[in-house]
């Protein structure tokens, strides 16, 4: 089997003991699935608002099939023809995709030429462009990089002179460094503010697709208009309730992780490379002479990373001790090579 580190998954496998309560959730589940599942997931709202704290409570929670859906039901919200969203790329390859799919124009803002987006640049070009909805990606995909509040207190400023709704995809957040503040911290007074997540990442669910978002109750009442009829099944609902009931075991396995994540920043800064700051599970890295040559070479010895296109850089995510040990020695003996 290949080491994957290429997708930015959790590469640890879920504890035993949150294995035993999914289960156990979805066998009470499954005795009622000839019946359609409670379309309003009160207990899971409830669950994800006390997870979140910030005073928030389901009427501040929506959720939905992965962070994509969520991001797509706020695009059929408030996006649509005549209408336009704008990110700062690099960032997450979705966003345009989910623009076209909901036939909503997409611009492509600029970051500096070190991948970072200051306060000033980022609401100087909402003003410039005066789109209607705004995502912000902190930590940021590919470069892992967090983004400071006065950045997204800047863009909603700018933001509320044409009410565009702005949005931070905050699906690394749980990842992020110690001194890294989350966006619901903003929430209160801001009703155009979401603050965008997902259980695929810290609570190790890709395979569950469970995504969610904390905003002003107005916001989830307009979600509800576009939501299709029972759009989060008993099954993904049971998964979800499981883990958070178990939060504090998956929880650990991301301080190990971000454990894993630190020792990748420090190991390539030893060999002479330029790893990004990283709030997430992965480490974005330049100073390669030929990205592609490594990429590949680790390929052939059964390990995947991503090149994400962007000239000198690759990308990684954190494994577990064992598969970011092969990462780095093959990624040693391949620079080695190079000199």
């Amino acid at each position: 089997m290949p080491i994957q580190l290429n997708v930015n998954e959790n590469t640890h496998p879920l504890p035993q003991t949150v294995v035993d309560a999914i289960a156990e959730e979805v066998s009470k589940a499954a005795a009622t699935l000839n019946r359609y599942p409670d379309r309003e997931f009160v207990e899971l709202r409830e669950l994800l608002a006390r997870y979140l704290g910030h005073d928030l409570d389901r009427e501040n929670i929506w959720a939905a099939n992965g962070s994509n859906e969520i991001l797509q039901q706020i695009l059929q919200a408030f996006g649509g023809p005549g209408r336009s969203v704008m990110s700062f790329g690099p960032t997450y390859s979705m966003y345009p995709l989910l623009a076209s799919g909901t036939d909503t124009e997409y611009i492509a803002g600029k970051r500096a030429d070190d991948f970072t987006l200051s306060a000033e640049s980022a609401a100087a070009q909402v003003r410039e462009h005066a789109p209607n909805i705004v995502f912000l990606c902190s930590p940021n995909n590919p470069t892992g990089t967090a983004l400071g509040l006065d950045v997204i207190e800047a863009v909603y400023e700018a933001a509320s002179e044409t009410k565009a709704m702005v949005i931070v995809d905050e699906a690394y957040a749980e990842f992020s460094l110690a001194n890294t503040k989350s966006a619901l911290s903003l929430l209160a007074g801001r009703q155009r503010l979401i603050v965008s997540r997902t259980m695929s990442k810290a609570f190790g669910l890709a395979g569950a697709r469970v995504g969610y978002l904390a905003a002003a109750p107005e916001v989830t009442d307009a979600i509800r208009l576009v939501r299709l009829p029972y759009h989060l099944s008993a099954v993904t609902q049971a998964t979800a309730i499981a883990a958070l009931k178990n939060v504090d075991l998956l929880l650990a396995q991301v301080e190990e992780i971000k454990t894993q994540r630190d020792r990748i920043v420090s190991t390539l800064t030893e060999l002479g490379l330029k790893p990004s700051v990283s709030d997430s599970n992965f480490v974005f890295f330049g100073g390669l002479e030929d990205p592609h040559a490594i990429w590949q070479g680790l390929l052939d010895a059964g390990i995947i990373i991503r090149d994400n296109g962007i000239a000198g850089t690759l990308r990684v995510t954190a494994g577990t001790e064992a598969e970011t040990t092969a990462f780095l020695e093959r990624l040693t003996e391949l620079l080695s090579t190079q000199k």
